[in-house]
Parts: C-alpha cells; sequence; structure tokens
C-alpha cells in the first residue's frame, strides 16, 4: 500500500485538512504568483493588475456599458466603480451616461487609453516567456481552468437555490 505522503500528489484526497491537498490554495497560490509577475510590467505602464483587465476588454470590445464591463470581469459594480474612476482621473477611459436610459453608464477608452493598448502589446509575450509555458500548455490550462470556474460557479447557484 502507498504512503499517503507518496500518495498525495497523484491521488487527491478530498477529506484531507492539509492546506497544501486544497484545490482553493493552489488557485490561490497561483492567482498571487501570476499577478505578482505581471506587476514589474504593469508598473511601467502606470497599472495595477485590474486596471489592466479593464483596458483589456475595452481594447477587445471598444465602448461598453459599466454592466457588460463587470459582467466580462466577473466583478459587480462596487468594485468597478472605482477602478473606473481611478482611470478615469488618468484619462485613460472616459464614461458618459446614456441618452437613452439615465441608468446606464457607457465607458471607452480615450486618446490616452488607444496609446497605452500599443505599449502594453508585449505583456501577453513577456508572460509568456517568463512562465515557460508554451502556447499549447497555456491554452489547456486556461481551458482547464475555464471549466473549473463554470463547474464552481454551478454548483454556487445550485447552493443558493
Amino acid at each position: 500500500m502507498i504512503e499517503q505522503e507518496d500518495a498525495h500528489d497523484d491521488v487527491y484526497d478530498a477529506g484531507s485538512p492539509r492546506l497544501d491537498d486544497q484545490l482553493c490554495f493552489a488557485l490561490y497560490a497561483a492567482q498571487r504568483a501570476v499577478t505578482a509577475a505581471y506587476r514589474p510590467l504593469l508598473d511601467e505602464l502606470g497599472l495595477t493588475y485590474p486596471q489592466y483587465l479593464v483596458l483589456l476588454v475595452l481594447w477587445e470590445r471598444g465602448e461598453v456599458t459599466v454592466k457588460e464591463l463587470g459582467a466580462a470581469l466577473c466583478l459587480d459594480y462596487g468594485t468597478v466603480s472605482p477602478l473606473l474612476k481611478r482611470l478615469e482621473a488618468a484619462d485613460l477611459v472616459r464614461r458618459e451616461r446614456s441618452e437613452l436610459d439615465e441608468r446606464s453608464v457607457s465607458v471607452r477608452v480615450t486618446g490616452r487609453g488607444d496609446e497605452l493598448r500599443e505599449r502594453a502589446a508585449h505583456v501577453p509575450g513577456a508572460m509568456l516567456a517568463a512562465t515557460e509555458l508554451s502556447g499549447g500548455e497555456v491554452a489547456r490550462l486556461r481551458g482547464e481552468l475555464w471549466e473549473l470556474a463554470e463547474r464552481a460557479q454551478w454548483a454556487a447557484d445550485r447552493a443558493r437555490r
């Protein structure tokens, strides 16, 4: 019989109280490490990681509502609003109330925000090089993480019912 210490890397024990056996902790540690690896790249752009994510959505989609932006980033309004306020103060985005619906606020990048896109173009490649992952490894890992996110969201939704 294999000792538990030897097997814990190959077999998941759902009842294990060990911190290193927890999926949530592995995800947390990975997220912190990845965010830390982004920091020097984003510091030279004057951005935080959440601000970078906001700009990625805007560069990809153009003008969006605050609600659409929150949904794209899996963030609530209370988290998105301060991010947008700081990006607007830096003249990287502009928020405008809809003339058709006063409750709706649209967001778009400014000319300065578009210029920053060019300076940020190297970030994805630099992260790939820093992690020494191949494109295939990134695609596989990203797919597995999105599947995990969907399953966890399904479980959370089911638990709320």
